[in-house]
């Protein structure tokens, strides 16, 4: 049995404690947090180890009687991978820590790619990934660009990628940050973020990205124009993408025809916290224009990298094909 921790019960961190408890070759050794908050107490309740992220913090604990088994470096005593899904810039801080121990260690999104000089997507990289000491699962909207690109790359040869990405504008707790009553340019000096980050995972795509928030939590929508080598047609591409594990064809003749009608289908399917791990995508979207694919997809962002999440784990430790720990999530996760 893998030993896990995970540092870090937020959005990311609580989801991915979940699934390693699903997973039959894993074991949860306990989670890590800061604050002594409901979610602390949720955790608890679910028999999880709890421990305090360091001495002040095992104070704050102790003094509304959630008793934590210690310090996260008590913690790092006890597992072979560490996750850490504290909020972005943080893991950086905590990576000296986790090398300090000799701890193989996994960080989101929200962490630079120079942290550990390895970005991942299982089903881009995941045998380079093999052995690493840390490597950086890549963001939600990375994820889902990465996913859907690798197999267009794949099929046909992408010239180029443009996408254009409308973002949530806060998680569904954060009430700070949103929603808002703007369509807010994010960034409005082009192109974004995104793009380069892609390109951390898939080197070989040409790929410009632009992206605006607005007043939504559910999901991000991601508008692409892909132009490809390979002569191409709307069925091959649904073929394509329908045999792609991880990508899920959507289609509006049946309802659905927004993100929220998609949060509401994968609640219908029983998903817990109506996540959604694959990139849904509306097939009836689909348009070729001479070399041209144009089409939308979504992210839930709240879920898509948890799957990346067990097969990094899996991929550090070593021993397992891609196959095999695609396997594996699917089936635990309940991946159509």
């Amino acid at each position: 049995m893998i030993k896990v921790g995970v540092n870090g019960y937020g959005v990311i961190g609580r989801r991915i404690a979940d699934a390693v408890v699903l997973q039959p070759d894993m074991v949860l050794k306990g989670i890590a947090k800061v604050r002594a908050d409901y979610k602390a107490r949720l955790a608890k309740e679910k028999n999880y180890d709890l421990y305090a992220a360091d001495d002040k913090s095992l104070k704050s604990f102790s003094e509304v009687g959630l008793n934590p088994k210690g310090v996260l470096n008590d913690l790092l005593e006890e597992v072979d991978v560490v996750v850490d899904a504290t909020p972005g810039g943080i893991g950086a801080q905590n990576n000296p820590i986790y090398q300090k121990f000799n701890k193989k260690a996994i960080f989101e999104g929200g962490e630079k790619h120079a942290l550990t000089g390895f970005s991942f997507v299982t089903q881009c990289n995941f045998n380079d990934a093999i052995g690493k000491r840390s490597i950086r699962v890549v963001s939600c909207n990375t994820t889902a660009l990465c996913r859907v690109l690798n197999a267009l790359d794949q099929g046909f040869k992408i010239k180029r990628a443009r996408v254009v990405i409308v973002r949530r504008a806060a998680d569904p707790d954060d009430t700070k940050r949103g929603p808002i009553d703007a369509v807010v340019l994010d960034p409005v000096a082009l192109p974004s973020h995104h793009g380069p980050d892609v390109r951390t995972v898939l080197p070989n795509i040409d790929i410009v990205t632009m992206a605006l928030k607005i007043p939504t939590t559910n999901m991000h929508l991601h508008s692409l124009i892909v132009s490809v080598k390979e002569k191409v047609n709307e069925d091959k591409v649904r073929d394509v993408l329908r045999n792609t594990t991880r990508i899920l064809l959507l289609n509006s003749k049946e309802g659905i025809d927004s993100t929220a009608k998609v949060i509401d289908m994968a609640r219908e399917i029983g998903r817990p916290r109506n996540d959604l791990y694959e990139v849904p995508v509306w097939e009836d979207s689909i348009k070729v224009v001479d070399d041209e694919i144009y089409f939308y997809i979504g992210v839930h962002q709240e879920a898509i990298v948890i799957p990346e999440n067990m097969d990094a784990i899996r991929a550090l430790i070593g021993g397992y094909s891609k196959e095999e720990s695609i396997g594996i999530t699917n089936k635990t996760l309940g991946i159509r």
